[in-house]
Order: C-alpha cells, then structure tokens, then sequence
C-alpha cells in the first residue's frame, strides 16, 4: 500500500512507480549573525520603541481637559453604543486634575527608570562570552520544549475499555501448521531486525541500499512509519522486546508539530489506526496520546466548503489541498470515506464529539447525492459538493469506502443500521454493473470508465473477497450463502492471477480481454510490492469456511514471498513478476509488516486469536475492538442514543 512519488495512496492504494528516493537540495545562508550582535539589536530596537514611545506620543492630558481657567471642567462624554445623541458630561474637579499631573510624572519616572535598567542588562549581556549566551539560550530553549511536552501529554479522561478477547495465543494443534506459523513469525522478525539496523527511525527502508526510505506521502519529516505500522503485528506474534523499542522511540522522537504535509488517509490508517491498535493490545497510555494528538493535526484538512476534507494537510499550518491529478481538483471516495472507524475510536476514547461528527457529515452529505446506476463516483469536488469524473472502482480510488460501510455496522455491535443500508445498497449496484464472468469461467470485478466497463481488475481489488465473506452474515434476503461464495470465486480469481506467474506471486492489476484471463498485459502493470490483499480475502475465507485450500493458496504465497523477495537487508518488491529472474525495487513498505506478514500469520493461527467477533481490522490490518452496545453512545441508532 505505497504510492508514487508524486501520487497518493488512495484508498488501499494506488499503484506506485518506484522512482527511488526524491533527493531535494538544501540551501542555507552562508551568513550568520553572532547572538551577540542579534541580542544587541533586539535589546536597541526596544529601547528605541520605549523612547519614541514617551517624546512622540500625544500627551493625553491634551485630549482630556482644556486650561479654561476654570477649576472645573466640562468634557463631553458619548455612548459608544448610543450615538452622540446621548452624549453626556463628566465633571472633573480641580483636586482630580492635580492627582493626573501627579500620575504622569510617575510614569515619566517608571519609563525612565526601565530605560536605565534595560541599558544596564544589555551591558551585562554584551560582557558575556558567546558560549554563555549559547548556554542560556539553550537553557531557555529546553524550558519552551519541556513546557510544550508537558502540554501535549496532558491525561485524557478515563473511559471504560471494551472487553478485550483473544489478544494472544491462537496455537495451533497440529505441528505443520505450528511450524508454518513460526516462519512467518521468522519472516517478521527478519523485516524488523533489518528496518531497525538499517532504517530506524526513517518511514520505510530500502533493504538492497540498506538505508532509510521515505515517499511523499508521510511529507519531508521521518515519522517511523514502520514502526507505528508494525507495533500491532509485534504483540500479536510474541515479539515483546522489539514492541518495546518500539515503544520507547515512539514516547521519545514521535513528534507531530513538524512543518510536512503529510497524506490525511495514509497518516489515519498507519499511525491513528496503529497507534489505537497498540493501545487496545497492550494498554500503554502513550499510544493513546499519541494517536489524539495527530488526530487534532488532520482537523484542519476538514475546513472546506462542503466538510470533505483534503487529500493533503501541513501538520505544522494546518493548510489543505488535493492532488493536482485528482479530477479537477476533487477528493477521493476511498481517502474521505476511510476514516470512520478510526475517528469513532477517537470520539469513543476522549469523549470528544467532534471526531465523530466530522465523519458522520461526510455520511450525511453521500446520502443526499444522486448515483449514477447506483454506484459512487471516486472523485467529489470539496468546494462544490459535486461528482467529478465518473470513474467507479472496488480497487484503488474507490475500495476501502465500500469496506468501511461495512465495518462501521460491525464495530457498532450492529447496531449502526444506517451503515449497513448504505453498504448493501452499494454492493447491490457493484454486483450488477461491475462484476462479470470470464470466457474461462473466473469471476472478476471491472471499473466502469467513461461510460463503459473496463475488464481489468487490479490487486487492490482482491480485497474484495474477504469482504463479502465477510458481510454474508446479515445480507439482505437472505443471500448470506451467495456472498459467501461470490468471496470465494473472487479469491480463486485473484489466485490464478498469481499462480500465472513466473515467480508465483500476483501483478498489480490483470486483464480479462479475448483470450487473456487474470494476466497483466502492460509492464507498468507486472509488478509486486508485498501487497496483502490477496493473503487477506484467504484468511477471512478460511476463518468463515475452514476449507484448508485457503491455508495452501496462502503457503504458496510466503514460500514466493521468501524466495523471490527475500534479501540479506530484509524485504524487496519485484518488478516483473513473469520474469523468471526477479529485480528488486528495493523498497520494504511498511504495510508489509502491518498486513502481509500479520495476516499470513493469523492464516496459521487458531480462531481464538482475534476473534472476529469481537475486533475489526481497519483497512491496515489494524485491529481495533468492536464497541458494545453497553460502552457507546456513538451510534447513528437512535435506540443507542
């Protein structure tokens, strides 16, 4: 789930073009002021300001009174509120005038008194050396950070946790399948390990140059996305000392008051989605904070006219705009609508509203919009509220809105009725218009473009069979055992795409034309980048029918992920999956961690471990527990209420 260089990841992710890294020149003045010569003009210019201050401002008195001779004085006086129609007099008598002149010559004497004081301080100032003023500058320096620190960290009210089943064990019985998962559970700790040598700290790592790697996505800053993405995947397998450095980098460099513009989706689903899972999993206070304080960072990409928040927002500003690509200007359905879990965790958590009212109005607003067929357009304008381009799509721009509806009705403990309207009303309108049956009998879900359906599907799109397995339960009329099975012929799909392959792993999208079935025909399109999509729709499958062909199909994909991917500084994507030699992207990406390596390893695990019941995995892999009816008020079911 990466992006392009100059492309965001939209919804579960738009195809990226490993360009390498974006190197930037840095330039800096080659002229530096010492401190004491800025400290000497700061201290002049207001020693300046205080005498101008005292010769050339108007003399008050002037204004107040006029020397009549009299010793009592009448000065009009004017209602501001009321007009000079109300004007009214004050009436100032002598002994009061001789108090005023009193009162200015003891500010005279003030004003002359702190102009002496200020002169003797910038003399004290200037006979120190320019390492003590270096010292007391820095002095002053930390006091501001630990006052800020302080600030940030501030306790959030206490709020009752969701009953919390399954967060370990899931061991299997048999040894086979035991010692499957224990090498995925290799596989993860290789990843880490290489990431913390070589990448700390950076977003992701770049495992062939064995250094630090970062996209436009996460803006110019180093955030660890790694890490955050990782922690949940780390406590779920056993790996409680890597959770901990974790941990510990997270409490000491994670820092959100950065000038970057960063991605409001991606940033959500990694770092809020992550840093929530973290919290649920181990209880640790830190996560939570976190996770609030990037979460009031993203609030400003929601001013826009309409409440559609922007594509993209400086942390530091709070100033948003969209991808210059994106449909004149327009959001993207699948970045907008894939907030919802994690801003209802938000509102849950700190009792805070304003989370959940943000996405709720971005529910309101869909609902009021005529759909073409009955299906979303990817692209709405924020300014105007209206549909850009016609493009429909279950895989990138358009998939994770569609896995939200759903979700939002589950984490409510099914309660969230308007959600579930919402996503059966859309999947109704995917089944008649999007998805099509092969010349070779595979079912397979087009995008409708320009007025017609493409036959194209793309990895992204595979997603698509966990879902509907997924949402079988609950369907209306009845058609829990149909969306069961059309999750299973979308995952035998997505399989061939992989098994007619060289190296045995999928391309990015594939094609359904004459006689091409689930093959890519461009090159741009022969690459794999340690996507999950594919692992995810198995584990969900095998969860809800226990057909091991699931477990197989999922073993063929690690044993291609460790062959072909593997490399002495951890993981790479490859570039032409045909290819029956593989060249390296040398890119690790971060959601490799977070979904593949996590979902590979639940596929391998007993049900117990996260039981679907009771946890929900947001569009990163991020389990995130279900809020029962008895610890929310956040659903949109009036009876909740």
């Amino acid at each position: 789930m990466t992006t392009p260089a100059l492309l965001p990841l939209s919804g579960r992710r738009i195809p990226p073009l490993n360009l390498g890294p974006p190197s930037f020149p840095h330039h800096r003045a080659t002229l530096r002021l010492s401190e004491k010569f800025i400290l000497l003009l700061i201290l002049s210019a207001f020693i300046t300001l205080c005498f101008g201050a005292f010769f050339f401002l108007p003399d008050s008195s002037k204004h107040k009174r006029f020397d009549l001779g009299l010793e009592d004085v009448l000065i009009p006086h004017v209602d501001a509120g009321k007009g000079a129609k109300n004007a009214g007099v004050f009436l100032i008598h002598g002994p009061d005038e001789h108090r005023h002149r009193e009162e200015e010559e003891r500010l005279r004497n003030k004003i002359r008194a702190d102009h002496e004081k200020a002169l003797e301080e910038a003399k004290e100032k200037l006979r120190k050396s320019k390492e003590e003023i270096h010292a007391e500058i820095q002095t002053e320096k930390n006091k501001v950070v630990q006052e800020m620190k302080t600030k940030e960290n501030k306790s959030l009210p206490p709020v009752p946790i969701p009953k919390l089943v399954g967060i370990s064990g899931g061991d299997p019985e048999d040894p086979e399948i035991r010692n499957k998962r224990e090498k995925i559970k290799e596989m993860m700790k290789h990843a880490w390990d290489n990431y913390r040598t070589y990448g700390w700290g950076h977003n992701e790592l770049r495992p062939i140059a064995r250094k630090g790697h970062s996209t436009n996505i996460f803006g110019s800053s180093q955030m660890g996305a790694t890490i955050v993405d990782a922690l949940d995947t780390l406590y779920i397998m056993g790996l409680h000392e890597e959770f901990a450095d974790g941990q510990r980098w997270i409490e000491d460099n994670l820092d959100f008051s950065v000038n970057s513009e960063v991605s409001v989706f991606e940033v959500n689903i990694r770092f809020i989605g992550g840093l929530l899972a973290a919290y649920y999993l181990s209880g640790e206070e830190i996560f939570k904070i976190k996770a609030v304080q990037l979460a009031e960072k993203l609030l400003p990409a929601f001013n826009t006219p309409t409440g559609i928040p922007w594509a993209m927002v400086n942390l530091k500003s709070g100033v948003g705009r969209n991808w210059g690509w994106a449909s004149a200007g327009s959001s993207i359905l699948a970045e907008f609508g894939t907030l919802h879990m994690e801003f209802v965790h938000l509102s849950y958590l700190t009792g805070d509203l304003v989370y959940y009212k943000k996405v709720m109005h971005i529910r309101k607003l869909l609902q009021k919009m005529d759909r073409p067929n009955g299906l979303y357009p990817n692209y709405l304008n924020p300014r105007t509220g209206r549909w850009g381009q016609y493009h429909t799509s279950v895989g990138g721009l358009g998939d994770s809105f569609y896995e939200y509806l759903l979700k939002a009705w589950l984490m409510s403990d099914k309660t969230d009725h308007e959600a579930r309207r919402m996503y059966d009303d859309a999947i109704e309108a995917i089944e008649k218009h999007l998805i099509k049956k092969s010349r070779g009998g595979f079912t397979f879900i087009g995008e409708w473009k320009n007025g017609h359906l493409e036959r194209k599907m793309g990895h992204l799109a595979c997603f698509a069979g966990g879902m509907f397995a997924l949402g079988a339960d609950g369907s209306r009329k009845d058609k829990a055992g149909h969306y069961l099975e059309l999750g299973a012929e979308i995952a035998r799909t997505c399989h061939e795409s992989y098994d007619r392959t060289a190296l045995k792993l999928g391309p990015e999208s594939f094609k359904f034309d004459a006689a091409i079935e689930a093959v890519a025909v461009r090159q741009a399109e022969k690459y794999y980048i340690l996507r999950p999509e594919v692992i995810e729709t198995y584990w969900y499958l095998w969860r809800f029918t226990h057909d091991p062909r699931y477990r197989q199909w999922g073993w063929e994909a690690a044993q291609a992920i460790e062959k072909y991917c593997r490399v002495s500084g951890g993981f790479s994507g490859v570039k032409d999956v045909y290819s029956p030699i593989p060249t390296h992207d040398d890119v690790q990406q971060s959601f490799f961690l977070a979904e593949t390596l996590k979902y590979l390893y639940l596929l391998f695990s007993g049900d117990d471990l996260l039981p679907l019941d009771h946890w929900v995995f947001n569009t990163e892999a991020h389990p995130l527990p279900v809020l029962h009816l008895a610890n929310t008020t956040l659903s949109g079911n009036p009876a909740v209420r």
